[in-house]
């Protein structure tokens, strides 16, 4: 039986952020806590890394307009610079890795 209340502060972009991919999973904040407290426990510990990625792929969607402004403004500078891969080359070595 539930009974314990968690009390959290957290921006108010992040929550809503969160609540909107987990209401299109179907989960509600208050399940997601409970199964992140559980895979605490199996863990013994956080359930991921706490570090930052190398490089991390971005879910533009959930990007700012002034975040997804930059990332097409470097994108362009990419392309005007000469810095792209052909559309073949980048399929051939997509085709490779699922080959593995």
């Amino acid at each position: 039986m539930k009974s314990d209340v968690v009390y959290a502060r957290v921006e108010p972009d992040v929550k809503g952020r969160a609540e909107a991919i987990l209401s299109g999973l179907g989960v509600s904040a208050s399940s997601a806590i409970g199964m992140f407290y559980r895979q605490i426990i199996l863990h013994g510990g956080l359930p991921f890394d706490v570090a930052y990625p190398a490089q991390a792929p971005r879910d533009m969607t959930m990007a700012s307009d002034e975040e997804l402004n930059d990332a097409l403004e470097r994108g362009w500078r990419d392309v005007q610079e000469g810095r792209v891969t052909p559309i073949s080359d980048a399929m051939s070595q997509i085709r490779g890795d699922l080959s593995l």
